[in-house]
């Protein structure tokens, strides 16, 4: 039996928890939050058995072989290090870190443990995205990749993110399109340019042109201040692949006008999309098994490609 405990009793542990409850062989079998009424509230929804008042104590009664830290942003740091102080395996719900000094910080403390630390990048696991990228994996064919981003300092405030997140909201939330450039493109990245650059608050469109050693390319597009819906292309020579929205993938064939629609996956009907799959993927890490999880080292390259992007 794998064992998983959860930090956090909000709406992303939740449905952590849905996934990881779905998997044979795996018991959710403790919750640890800093409001303890809401952690029994946890507890009693999904059934599990031991409500703790801190990280040692959830370590001790639950016996997990994995925990999940699902907490905001400005206490993932310090939540983090507790988590690595004792003997299991830690997924971090993304991003891992604020800004990219936060997040280096976190990597520097997570060096020399023994078991892994994994970052929740769930859209690597959607189904859309996997389907793509079998695709074009078969063909030795040069990518370019365009992303659409839209974000907006005033929402983010309206729903109540700390001004700290706010002012490096690309990290909070660019980071969920971005980290699908670093996905679909091949090789390490060798050059970005910042067509039209990063300017804070008065900024209305950010674009910046992103090179790999593959001969990849990528076009980040972000919409400060405007409407627009996330969305990700990949155009080869013989295949051309949008997911608008990210969920669901549609191709086209060179020399062909036929928008061809693939069906998603189940488990990303019947969970959060992508959730279900990297749940398996954070279970087979653990199990000694071969696993797509993802590091907190790779996570660090979508954050330094985040801060390359907007210089901040």
């Amino acid at each position: 039996m794998t064992k998983v405990a959860i930090i956090g009793a909000g709406s992303m542990a939740r449905e952590h928890v849905r996934a990881f409850r779905e998997i044979s062989g795996v018991e959710v079998s403790g919750v640890h939050s800093r409001t303890r009424t809401k952690a029994e509230e946890f507890a009693t929804e999904f059934g599990i058995r031991h409500v703790c008042d801190d990280i040692f104590e959830l370590k001790e009664k639950s016996e997990a072989d994995i925990v999940v830290v699902a907490v905001p942003e400005l206490a993932a740091n310090a939540i983090a290090k507790e988590a690595f102080s004792q003997d299991w395996a830690v997924l971090l719900e993304k991003p891992a870190g604020y800004d990219l000094g936060d997040a280096e910080d976190i990597l520097s403390a997570a060096r020399g443990r023994e078991k892994p630390v994994m970052v929740g990048f769930n859209r690597r696991f959607y189904s859309s995205l996997r389907t793509v990228l079998a695709d074009v994996d078969e063909r030795d064919e040069s990518r370019f990749v365009h992303i659409q981003d839209q974000q907006n300092y005033e929402e983010a405030r309206f729903h109540g993110h700390p001004e700290k997140v706010v002012e490096k909201f690309m990290y909070a939330n660019s980071i969920h399109v971005i980290d699908m450039i670093l996905c679909l493109c091949r090789g390490e990245v060798v050059e970005v340019k910042n067509i039209m650059p990063w300017k804070g608050e008065s900024t209305e469109v950010v674009l910046s042109h992103v090179m790999f050693d593959s001969g990849d390319a990528a076009l980040y597009e972000g919409i400060w201040k405007g409407p627009g819906p996330w969305a990700c292309s990949v155009s080869t020579s013989s295949r051309r692949w949008v997911m608008q929205p990210l969920e669901q993938a549609t191709y086209q064939n060179a020399n062909e006008r036929v928008q061809n629609q693939m069906k998603p996956d189940i488990a990303d009907v019947d969970f959060k999309a992508g959730f279900l799959r990297q749940a398996e993927a954070v279970v087979a890490q653990v199990r000694g098994q071969k696993s797509q999880a993802v590091s907190l080292e790779e996570s660090l390259r979508t954050m330094r490609l985040i801060n390359k992007i907007f210089d901040v």
